[in-house]
């Protein structure tokens, strides 16, 4: 088998240094690599058994108790011995689903799937001298030209594997990476992503020594001379500077557009949540924006906002943001920062949780994770369970019976439960805690004011409307600071309004609304 390698080793020398001459174009250029293109990959899937987080029993159990098809949950023991036993099963086997959705979402095709359980890490190379074996020969006995790992490769243990495997290795950070080079449309999406993927790489570049010198031309500059290694990692620190430049920009950019929107006050509530749980799907249904709302895993890269009107006619912003997932890289989480200040700055979040997942109570501990990082876990947050549609009747039970008064359970898909979602928002963004609470106040207005009647009924609900000469009376009720722009044409004791007769209010309330 050592002679079978040889050849493996010559040919990731070469990979090596196309490697190094790809990073310094890259740097250069300032453009996107694109690691996968319909590529044919071995997944390789390793669950260290001696780092494994342990379960609460209550996670536990409600992984359980979101996989059953009993008939009541009367069949759920909480005292049921093998509810630890089952969840780590039920963890690797939810987690490679993941792994095998990543890649498809990357564009690869499956040609194998392998796993290992070991205790912990191989040093050198992950999973230990046999697996690379069976690594290689599924390699060759399947034709595939890609090694993809669900795992963090350190450094070296990325150019080992390279080594002694005859086709490329990718790690599990590299393979997100390369899902946000795909979904990144806007300007600003592309930057953050070069940014992450050039921090990535930065550490990882290997070279040649003194062989790849670059010699002075002029006395007192011959000898070893800068690197090629050496020259690779400046300009990658280089073009990185310039990244981060640029993107210092966009978010003065961006402060300078929220500060104009913050002049009239528009809460702003941000839909957060692991990656593919219906977050574009649900903004699509909340605003008619249109945006793309796909199965496949980080659809959602670049930032939307749009307006949502709540039963009150209280207009909020509604962001649409990146999704989360487990083991989110770092450099990303850094590199989104601009993106993910609407997250930080928002009234309120709807954590959007996919209510058909067995994994569901990991991806909501993954995502508060996150939002812990960005310093925004105690911004009120609704929890909203979409894609009931997909549950069972006993399922469907289950869920209902057990939410809280913070959670709401909704189908994007079918439109179930979107009114009680828009009613929970306008309870929290109105209330008397809120920025911008809701209000009633009564008024009289000239009828020659059409553009002050028009702009309270497009932002109020207007009631018990009468006429009287050339004036207007009703009540007003909607945000405070939309009835206080126009205080002038307040009437503070309500009893100097006329009185509306009992056969012209349905009449009014008929013709509008």
């Amino acid at each position: 088998m050592a002679t079978a390698r040889i050849p493996s080793r010559r040919r990731s020398a070469a990979r090596e240094g196309t490697r190094l001459e790809t990073a310094a174009s890259h740097a250069d250029t300032g453009g996107h690599t694109t690691a996968i293109v319909e590529d044919r990959a071995v997944l390789v899937s390793v669950e260290l058994t001696g780092e494994r987080r342990k379960l609460t029993h209550a996670a536990a159990l409600a992984r359980r108790s979101a996989s059953l098809h009993a008939n009541s949950l009367d069949e759920v023991d909480e005292h049921d011995a093998p509810v630890e036993a089952e969840a780590p099963d039920l963890d690797f086997e939810a987690a490679l689903a993941e792994f095998q959705e990543l890649a498809t979402s990357a564009g690869a095709h499956i040609a194998a799937t392998l796993t290992q359980r070991r205790p912990r890490a191989e040093i050198s190379t992950l999973i230990g001298p046999g697996k690379v074996e069976e690594v290689e020969a599924v390699v060759q006995s399947t034709g595939a030209n890609l090694v993809l790992f669900d795992h963090d490769l350190t450094p070296s243990q990325t150019r080992n594997l390279n080594d002694l495997l005859p086709v490329r290795v990718i790690d599990r950070t590299q393979l997100i990476l390369d899902i946000f080079a795909r979904h990144a449309r806007t300007r600003e999406g592309q930057l953050q992503v070069e940014l992450a993927q050039l921090e990535y790489q930065l550490p990882r570049l290997a070279g040649r020594g003194k062989a790849m010198s670059q010699l002075g031309g002029g006395i007192g500059t011959r000898g070893p001379g800068e690197t090629k290694l050496e020259t690779d990692r400046r300009r990658i620190r280089e073009r990185i500077d310039r990244l981060k430049a640029q993107l210092e920009q966009v978010r003065r950019n961006r402060r300078q557009q929220r500060q104009r929107r913050e002049a009239v006050p528009v809460p702003t509530v941000a839909l957060v949540g692991y990656t593919n749980a219906g977050k574009s799907t649900l903004f699509n249904a909340l605003t008619d924006a249109g945006v793309l709302a796909s199965s496949r895993m980080f659809a959602t890269l670049d930032p939307k906002l749009r307006h949502l009107s709540l039963p009150s006619r209280r207009k909020v912003l509604l962001s649409d943001t990146v999704g989360f997932i487990r083991n989110l890289p770092h450099t990303l989480v850094t590199s989104f920062r601009a993106t993910l200040e609407e997250v930080e700055r928002a009234e309120l979040l709807l954590h959007v949780r996919d209510a058909s997942s067995p994994m569901n109570a990991e991806q909501k501990a993954q995502v508060e994770a996150v939002l812990s990082e960005l310093d925004v876990a105690q911004t009120p947050t609704l929890q909203v369970f979409n894609k009931i549609d997909l549950l069972s009747e006993p399922e469907r039970e289950i869920l209902l019976g057990s939410l809280g008064k913070d959670a709401i359970a909704v189908s994007a898909r079918t439109g179930e439960g979107l009114d009680r979602l828009t009613a929970a928002i306008e309870d929290r963004i109105g209330g008397a805690e809120a920025p911008d609470p809701t209000a009633t106040a009564y008024f009289r207005i000239p009828q020659r004011e059409g553009r002050t009647i028009a702009a309270l009924e497009g932002g109020a609900f207007l009631e018990n409307k009468r006429f009287e000469g050339n004036l207007i009376y009703f009540t007003a009720r909607g945000p405070s600071s939309l009835l206080q722009r126009y205080r002038r044409f307040q009437v503070h004791d309500a009893s100097a309004l006329p009185e509306t007769s009992p056969e012209e209010r349905p009449r009014y309330r008929t013709a509008h609304g």
